[in-house]
Protein backbone atom coordinates (compact mmCIF):
# COMPACT_ATOMS: atom_id res chain seq x y z
CA UNK A 1 0.00 0.00 0.00
CA UNK A 2 2.88 2.36 0.85
CA UNK A 3 4.47 1.67 -2.55
CA UNK A 4 1.21 2.48 -4.35
CA UNK A 5 0.80 5.67 -2.33
CA UNK A 6 4.36 6.80 -3.18
CA UNK A 7 3.78 6.06 -6.87
CA UNK A 8 0.50 8.02 -6.95
CA UNK A 9 2.11 10.99 -5.17
CA UNK A 10 5.02 10.94 -7.62
CA UNK A 11 2.68 10.67 -10.60
CA UNK A 12 0.73 13.74 -9.44
CA UNK A 13 3.91 15.83 -9.68
CA UNK A 14 4.35 14.98 -13.35
CA UNK A 15 2.46 16.60 -16.23
CA UNK A 16 1.87 13.67 -18.61
CA UNK A 17 1.07 16.04 -21.50
CA UNK A 18 4.35 17.95 -21.19
CA UNK A 19 7.69 17.35 -22.86
CA UNK A 20 10.21 18.40 -20.25
CA UNK A 21 13.60 19.96 -20.84
CA UNK A 22 16.34 17.48 -19.82
CA UNK A 23 17.34 19.60 -16.79
CA UNK A 24 13.74 19.82 -15.55
CA UNK A 25 13.32 16.08 -16.04
CA UNK A 26 16.40 15.23 -13.96
CA UNK A 27 15.26 17.53 -11.14
CA UNK A 28 11.85 15.90 -11.20
CA UNK A 29 13.11 12.32 -11.35
CA UNK A 30 15.36 12.88 -8.34
CA UNK A 31 12.42 14.41 -6.47
CA UNK A 32 10.05 11.53 -7.27
CA UNK A 33 12.50 8.67 -6.60
CA UNK A 34 11.35 8.06 -3.04
CA UNK A 35 12.00 4.34 -2.48
CA UNK A 36 14.09 3.24 0.51
CA UNK A 37 16.85 1.98 -1.81
CA UNK A 38 18.95 3.87 -4.35
CA UNK A 39 16.79 3.60 -7.46
CA UNK A 40 18.28 3.14 -10.92
CA UNK A 41 17.48 5.86 -13.44
CA UNK A 42 16.78 4.52 -16.93
CA UNK A 43 16.34 6.23 -20.27
CA UNK A 44 14.04 4.71 -22.90
CA UNK A 45 14.66 6.13 -26.37
CA UNK A 46 12.17 5.40 -29.16
CA UNK A 47 14.04 5.49 -32.48
CA UNK A 48 12.65 5.91 -35.98
CA UNK A 49 14.00 2.58 -37.19
CA UNK A 50 12.55 -0.77 -38.21
CA UNK A 51 14.51 -3.41 -36.28
CA UNK A 52 13.16 -6.11 -38.60
CA UNK A 53 15.59 -4.81 -41.22
CA UNK A 54 19.21 -5.76 -40.59
CA UNK A 55 20.47 -2.36 -41.80
CA UNK A 56 18.29 -0.53 -39.27
CA UNK A 57 19.22 -2.39 -36.09
CA UNK A 58 20.94 -0.23 -33.49
CA UNK A 59 23.29 -2.13 -31.22
CA UNK A 60 26.53 -1.35 -29.43
CA UNK A 61 28.09 -0.28 -26.16
CA UNK A 62 29.24 2.95 -24.54
CA UNK A 63 31.23 3.85 -21.44
CA UNK A 64 29.19 6.47 -19.61
CA UNK A 65 31.38 9.27 -18.21
CA UNK A 66 30.05 8.85 -14.67
CA UNK A 67 29.34 5.12 -14.62
CA UNK A 68 25.98 3.70 -13.55
CA UNK A 69 26.53 3.49 -9.79
CA UNK A 70 26.47 -0.29 -9.75
CA UNK A 71 29.13 -2.87 -8.95
CA UNK A 72 29.20 -5.16 -11.98
CA UNK A 73 30.26 -8.80 -11.70
CA UNK A 74 32.27 -9.85 -14.75
CA UNK A 75 32.68 -13.43 -15.92
CA UNK A 76 35.52 -14.04 -18.39
CA UNK A 77 35.92 -17.10 -20.58
CA UNK A 78 39.64 -17.40 -21.28
CA UNK A 79 42.58 -19.80 -21.09
CA UNK A 80 46.30 -19.61 -20.33
CA UNK A 81 47.88 -16.16 -20.31
CA UNK A 82 44.57 -14.47 -21.13
CA UNK A 83 42.95 -16.09 -18.09
CA UNK A 84 45.79 -14.75 -15.95
CA UNK A 85 45.37 -11.31 -17.54
CA UNK A 86 41.65 -11.39 -16.73
CA UNK A 87 42.33 -12.19 -13.07
CA UNK A 88 44.88 -9.39 -12.81
CA UNK A 89 42.46 -6.93 -14.46
CA UNK A 90 39.83 -7.58 -11.79
CA UNK A 91 37.47 -10.12 -13.36
CA UNK A 92 35.18 -11.65 -10.73
CA UNK A 93 35.18 -15.10 -12.32
CA UNK A 94 37.53 -16.65 -14.88
CA UNK A 95 37.38 -20.04 -16.53
CA UNK A 96 36.45 -22.04 -19.60
CA UNK A 97 34.83 -25.49 -19.69
CA UNK A 98 34.42 -25.42 -15.90
CA UNK A 99 32.35 -22.22 -16.10
CA UNK A 100 30.22 -23.67 -18.91
CA UNK A 101 29.39 -26.68 -16.72
CA UNK A 102 28.65 -24.40 -13.75
CA UNK A 103 26.20 -22.28 -15.78
CA UNK A 104 24.55 -25.38 -17.26
CA UNK A 105 24.01 -26.43 -13.65
CA UNK A 106 22.03 -23.26 -12.95
CA UNK A 107 24.66 -20.83 -11.64
CA UNK A 108 24.11 -17.23 -12.85
CA UNK A 109 25.85 -14.97 -10.31
CA UNK A 110 27.29 -12.48 -12.85
CA UNK A 111 26.17 -9.43 -14.82
CA UNK A 112 28.39 -9.39 -17.93
CA UNK A 113 30.31 -12.04 -19.85
CA UNK A 114 33.51 -11.51 -21.82
CA UNK A 115 35.19 -14.16 -23.95
CA UNK A 116 38.34 -14.50 -25.98
CA UNK A 117 37.59 -15.55 -29.59
CA UNK A 118 39.26 -18.94 -29.11
CA UNK A 119 36.78 -19.89 -26.35
CA UNK A 120 33.63 -19.06 -28.31
CA UNK A 121 33.31 -22.65 -29.52
CA UNK A 122 32.62 -23.75 -25.94
CA UNK A 123 30.70 -20.59 -24.96
CA UNK A 124 28.38 -21.28 -27.90
CA UNK A 125 26.95 -24.21 -25.93
CA UNK A 126 25.37 -21.63 -23.61
CA UNK A 127 23.49 -19.77 -26.34
CA UNK A 128 20.05 -20.90 -25.17
CA UNK A 129 20.85 -19.94 -21.58
CA UNK A 130 22.73 -16.66 -22.02
CA UNK A 131 21.09 -15.42 -25.22
CA UNK A 132 17.57 -14.72 -23.86
CA UNK A 133 19.11 -12.89 -20.88
CA UNK A 134 21.29 -10.67 -23.08
CA UNK A 135 24.44 -12.15 -21.56
CA UNK A 136 25.99 -13.80 -24.61
CA UNK A 137 29.41 -12.31 -25.51
CA UNK A 138 29.27 -10.40 -28.79
CA UNK A 139 31.97 -8.75 -30.94
CA UNK A 140 29.64 -5.78 -31.63
CA UNK A 141 29.65 -4.84 -27.95
CA UNK A 142 33.34 -5.51 -27.43
CA UNK A 143 32.78 -8.57 -25.26
CA UNK A 144 34.44 -11.02 -27.64
CA UNK A 145 38.03 -9.84 -27.71
CA UNK A 146 41.65 -10.64 -26.93
CA UNK A 147 41.93 -7.18 -25.30
CA UNK A 148 40.73 -8.60 -22.01
CA UNK A 149 42.12 -5.94 -19.66
CA UNK A 150 40.58 -3.14 -21.71
CA UNK A 151 37.18 -4.86 -21.84
CA UNK A 152 37.12 -5.48 -18.07
CA UNK A 153 38.24 -1.95 -17.23
CA UNK A 154 35.55 -0.42 -19.45
CA UNK A 155 32.83 -2.60 -17.96
CA UNK A 156 33.89 -1.82 -14.40
CA UNK A 157 34.02 1.91 -15.30
CA UNK A 158 30.36 1.95 -16.37
CA UNK A 159 30.09 0.43 -19.84
CA UNK A 160 26.49 -0.12 -20.91
CA UNK A 161 25.13 -2.06 -23.84
CA UNK A 162 22.25 -0.78 -25.94
CA UNK A 163 20.05 -2.55 -28.44
CA UNK A 164 16.73 -1.75 -30.06
CA UNK A 165 13.90 -4.03 -28.99
CA UNK A 166 11.11 -5.18 -31.32
CA UNK A 167 9.40 -1.79 -30.98
CA UNK A 168 12.56 0.16 -31.85
CA UNK A 169 13.16 1.27 -28.25
CA UNK A 170 16.56 1.37 -26.56
CA UNK A 171 16.57 0.96 -22.75
CA UNK A 172 19.74 2.11 -20.96
CA UNK A 173 20.52 2.82 -17.28
CA UNK A 174 22.10 6.27 -16.87
CA UNK A 175 22.84 6.27 -13.15
CA UNK A 176 21.29 6.23 -9.70
CA UNK A 177 18.86 8.56 -7.93
CA UNK A 178 21.71 9.49 -5.58
CA UNK A 179 23.76 10.92 -8.47
CA UNK A 180 24.08 14.69 -8.69
CA UNK A 181 21.85 16.13 -11.38
CA UNK A 182 24.87 17.24 -13.41
CA UNK A 183 26.21 13.68 -13.52
CA UNK A 184 22.88 12.27 -14.64
CA UNK A 185 22.67 14.92 -17.35
CA UNK A 186 26.21 14.24 -18.52
CA UNK A 187 25.46 10.51 -18.84
CA UNK A 188 22.13 11.26 -20.55
CA UNK A 189 23.65 13.59 -23.15
CA UNK A 190 26.48 11.13 -23.76
CA UNK A 191 23.90 8.42 -24.52
CA UNK A 192 21.95 10.71 -26.86
CA UNK A 193 25.14 11.69 -28.69
CA UNK A 194 26.19 8.04 -28.97
CA UNK A 195 22.85 7.03 -30.49
CA UNK A 196 23.12 9.90 -32.97
CA UNK A 197 26.55 8.70 -34.09
CA UNK A 198 25.28 5.17 -34.78
CA UNK A 199 22.18 6.23 -36.72
CA UNK A 200 21.65 3.59 -39.43
CA UNK A 201 21.94 4.81 -43.01
CA UNK A 202 18.67 3.00 -43.74
CA UNK A 203 16.73 5.05 -41.17
CA UNK A 204 14.67 7.72 -42.91
CA UNK A 205 12.69 10.61 -41.46
CA UNK A 206 12.75 11.62 -37.82
CA UNK A 207 15.25 9.56 -35.82
CA UNK A 208 14.41 10.43 -32.20
CA UNK A 209 10.68 9.80 -31.85
CA UNK A 210 10.50 10.03 -28.07
CA UNK A 211 12.55 9.87 -24.87
CA UNK A 212 11.30 8.90 -21.42
CA UNK A 213 13.28 8.67 -18.20
CA UNK A 214 12.12 6.81 -15.12
CA UNK A 215 13.35 5.55 -11.78
CA UNK A 216 12.99 1.91 -10.71
CA UNK A 217 9.78 2.51 -8.76
CA UNK A 218 8.62 5.76 -10.33
CA UNK A 219 6.50 6.91 -13.30
CA UNK A 220 7.99 7.92 -16.64
CA UNK A 221 8.88 11.52 -17.47
CA UNK A 222 8.79 12.50 -21.13
CA UNK A 223 11.69 14.59 -22.43
CA UNK A 224 11.70 16.97 -25.40
CA UNK A 225 13.64 14.74 -27.82
CA UNK A 226 14.58 17.54 -30.23
CA UNK A 227 16.02 19.68 -27.44
CA UNK A 228 17.89 16.69 -26.01
CA UNK A 229 19.28 15.95 -29.45
CA UNK A 230 20.48 19.54 -29.93
CA UNK A 231 22.08 19.68 -26.49
CA UNK A 232 23.58 16.22 -26.90
CA UNK A 233 25.69 17.46 -29.78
Amino acid sequence: MAKAKRYIEAKEKIDRTKLYDPEEAMDLIKETASAKFDETIEAAVKLGVNPKHADQQVRGAAVLPNGIGKEVKVLVFAKGEKAKEAEEAGADYVGAEDMVEKIQGGWMDFDVTVATPDTMSIVGKLGRVLGPKGLMPNPKTGTVTFEISKAINEIKAGKVEYRTDKAGVVHVPIGKASFEKEKLLENFYFLVDTLMKVKPSGAKGQYFLGITVSSTMGPGIKINAQKAQALGK
